[in-house]
């Protein structure tokens, strides 16, 4: 009897490559995410963990995936901007469309941000110019 907590994996849900298999605890541990958040990750179809008998089982495929996904989280991609890069990632069409779309999508965020800093430096000029004419009512 084998003391590895991992379960057993019939061998029509065996991975490629690489043989090791996480459980979804081990890769919640591992990333400091919930269960629930992996799960909600395969319900957007940015996971497709294998079944042994009623656990999910994660390859290292999947792995990668959720590591992509994080990131892109951490970048402030959108969940659909992410799952098209992810599957990108999969896809056999080579490294440079594949940094190409990404160059894209980071262009368009930074795009964003920047544009959400500019509204934030206005908002903040605008408190700067309402907390003075308090003080210059209050006369301080």
């Amino acid at each position: 009897m084998s003391n590895d907590p991992r379960p057993a994996v019939p061998a029509a849900a065996a991975p490629e490559g690489n043989g090791r298999l996480f459980t979804i605890t081990e890769l919640a541990a591992e990333f400091d995410i919930t269960p629930r958040a992996i799960r909600f990750y395969e319900d957007m179809g940015l996971l497709e963990p294998a079944r042994a008998g009623r656990n999910r089982v994660y390859t290292h495929r999947d792995r990668t995936r959720l590591k992509l996904t994080l990131r892109g989280k951490r970048l402030g991609l959108t969940l659909q901007e992410i799952k098209q890069l992810v599957d990108m990632y999969d896809a056999s069409s080579g490294a440079e469309s594949q940094l190409r779309a990404f160059l894209e999508v980071l262009q368009q965020h930074r795009r964003q941000l920047e544009q959400q800093l500019d509204d934030i430096e206005v908002t903040l000029a605008e408190i700067s110019q309402h907390e003075e004419r308090c003080r210059s009512l209050l006369g301080e």
